[in-house]
């Protein structure tokens, strides 16, 4: 009995905690299959770019910018202040954890919300910046099978 209790223990010390990264294709099939491919407009290379560039593919990434004293969930690094979670606006209709699930369908949900609005991609200073004038979009599609 205590042979077990130890581990399982050890189990948990073992499994490193937010390490679950996706590979870029399987971000792309997801994302393709959320119906984000030229949803308003934007290609599914754009959407490919900016999950990379905003959590380098890893769907369970929290990041606590004190600098503009926002948390930014999931993904996308969807501001919790704005779109989800029990204070503040929650203009997703959701909770934050909510966000951290790898299969990306709260995500895609208020993602689809996010760009509806009048600033579209462009609400992720990140896509403005690295994405939207990128002239190798259609590298984050390169090889994968949708």
């Amino acid at each position: 009995m205590k042979a077990s209790v130890v581990l399982s223990l050890l189990g948990y010390l073992v499994v490193p905690s937010g390490a679950y990264i996706l590979g870029r294709c399987t971000v792309a099939k997801k994302l393709h299959d959320g119906g984000l491919d030229y949803f308003e407009g934007y290609s599914l290379e754009n959407w490919v770019c900016l999950a990379y560039f905003e959590s380098k593919f890893n769907p369970m990434a929290i990041y606590e910018n004190t600098q503009d004293g926002y948390i930014g969930f999931g993904l996308f690094q969807i501001r919790g202040s704005d779109w989800c979670g029990d204070h503040g606006r929650n203009r997703c209709h959701m909770s934050c954890s909510a966000l951290l699930n790898p299969n990306l369908e709260k995500t895609i949900k208020c993602a689809k919300t996010i760009v509806k609005g009048k600033q579209g991609m462009g609400a992720w200073p990140t896509w403005s910046r690295n994405c939207q004038y990128s002239d190798t979009l259609a590298r984050w599609l390169d090889g994968c099978k949708l």
